[in-house]
């Protein structure tokens, strides 16, 4: 429980390639627990440190930041797309008051906005500081995996988050919208941070749907088949998904949201599908000429062996045999 084996040392014949500096490990890459709990938090150290200094350089950019996240809600309300030019319009022709109520909340949004972006612009090394830690403990077959489904959601994500920031604009739109004539609409600025941030997020994390289809399917677990039949009943929870998640609630970002999930969806089913049908396939042609068939390692019940006619035989005639001895003996 306390050991992890790094794969590739192990295929290595135990020997350690990691250079003169690593003397004292074990040949086949086991750590003990205390070893392993150092590194984590030598992994941790390192991720924070990441996080903090990109942190500090994105408070010296905070304007540019907040003028970036909150641009596709001032576009869309005709406002100036940066807070410089807003701050130069007159009460009559402003198009809508962006306010901070609070001593503290200046100091507090600029800490949680730097502190976002850090965690966001540090991904990369805190990543790597995680698949730094797991990898070693990973099989071939895991890395493998693991390294598609890392390669794939990353993409998928961007362009969640991508396609959120662009269906910003007409879901503030829609929702100023609403506002009475004659009515001055204050727009807490903390209050559009977190519109942008719930629908970035969202977007990109529902995204990931498909992936996780196909890594079900391509782990055997789910066929293509079993998920085409669930296709009334995933339409369904991806439109309620859509309305429970976005933070608006107009039908237009809950359509905005679900329409590119069910693509998704039966992309990740015709994906299923088709490996499902060359599982079958490579099945029936049965493994190549200089590929090793699989072995059954399964127990099979072993009968009670039944006394043939030969046995009996020898063990009736001991028994006579020992009978006329005693038989003999006594007379």
């Amino acid at each position: 429980m306390g050991e992890r084996t790094n794969p590739e040392r192990r295929a290595s014949g135990g020997r350690d390639s990691e250079g003169p500096g690593a003397k004292g490990r074990d040949p086949e890459g086991r750590m003990p627990l205390a070893e392993h709990l150092r590194e984590l938090r030598n992994r941790l150290a390192k991720a924070v440190l990441a996080i903090l200094a990109v942190t500090v350089v994105a408070a010296f950019h905070y304007d540019d930041i907040i003028d970036f996240v909150t641009r596709p809600v001032l576009d869309s309300v005709g406002c100036p797309s940066d807070f410089a030019a807003l701050a130069k319009q007159s009460d009559a022709t402003a198009c809508a008051r962006i306010t901070i109520n609070g001593l503290l909340a200046p100091f507090t949004l600029a800490l949680k906005v730097s502190l976002t972006a850090g965690v966001v612009l540090a991904t990369p090394v805190w990543l790597y500081q995680l698949w730094a830690f797991v990898a070693p403990g990973l099989h071939r077959n895991e890395r493998k995996y693991a390294y598609a489904f890392v390669g794939t959601g990353v993409p998928l994500f961007l362009g969640g988050a991508l396609f959120a920031y662009e269906v910003l604009p007409t879901t503030a739109k829609v929702l100023i919208g609403f506002t009475p004539k004659g009515v001055d609409n204050l727009l807490p600025l903390d209050d559009l941070l977190d519109l942008v941030t719930r629908m970035v997020l969202v977007f990109g994390l529902s995204f990931e749907l498909p992936l996780l289809l196909v890594m079900l399917n391509l782990t055997g677990i789910l066929t293509g088949r079993r998920m085409l039949g669930w296709w009334r009943g995933m339409i369904l929870g991806i439109t309620v998904f859509s309305a429970v998640a976005t933070p608006s609630t107009d039908p237009l970002t809950m359509l905005a949201l679900a329409a590119p999930i069910w693509l998704l969806y039966f992309a990740a089913v015709v994906f299923s599908l088709y490996n499902d049908r060359r599982k079958r396939r490579r099945e029936a042609e049965g493994p190549a000429d200089d590929e090793a068939s699989e072995l059954d390692l399964t127990p099979e019940d072993i009968d009670v062996p039944e006394p043939t006619g030969a046995i009996e035989a020898v063990s009736s005639g001991r028994v006579s045999t020992e009978d006329d001895g005693n038989t003999h003996a006594g007379s």
